[in-house]
Order: structure tokens, then sequence, then C-alpha cells
């Protein structure tokens, strides 16, 4: 009996636009175990390159992608090149910090 979960990731900006030159949706759905996966690996499986993202929304939070992404989370990537205010306000400057 499979346990997975799946849940929609969603991926803006930079990381939109390269999923969209590979021919691919700006969202995706993943399979998750019960207990979670990294939101790094969730990356690497979706093919985007590390490099380019800043951090990730889970449940409107903001965190680093080491961060245990589990069933039934809301995920979005967050991509480089946010305004520098808008980092601020959105909780992105402190959580590249902490990654």
């Amino acid at each position: 009996m499979d346990r997975n979960s799946t849940i929609n990731i969603r991926m803006f900006g930079c990381l939109h636009t390269i999923r969209k030159e590979l021919g691919l949706g700006s969202s995706a759905d993943v399979s998750l175990p019960p207990d979670g996966r990294k939101a790094e690996d969730i990356a690497l499986e979706l093919g985007l390159p590390l490099e380019r993202i800043e951090g990730v929304f889970i449940n409107h939070t903001v965190h680093s992608l080491d961060w245990i992404v589990k069933p039934g989370d809301k995920v979005a990537f967050i991509p480089t090149g946010v305004p520098g205010p808008h980092r601020f306000m959105l909780g992105i400057y402190s959580a590249a910090k902490k990654a």
C-alpha cells in the first residue's frame, strides 16, 4: 500500500521561466512520504538550479531549503532577484541567512 501523498509545488519568476523553457508547467505535483522531504531534494527532483532559489514558502512562511515539506503543505519556491524591500517584508532575507 502506497502511503505517499501528492502536493502541488509552484515556481515563480526565473524558476517559472526555466520550467517553461523546458516545456514544463510552472507548477508540479510531487509525491511525499508521510514524514516529508527536504525542500532542497524536491527542487533537485524538479530540475531547478539551487543557485537560483533563495528560499521556499511553506504554508505562507519563508524557510530555507533544508526545511522538511510535509504532506498537505502549500509550497512555492522563491527565486533569486526579489527586490530589497520585499526581501525584508516577506522574510526572505532572514530565511537566506539561516541557510
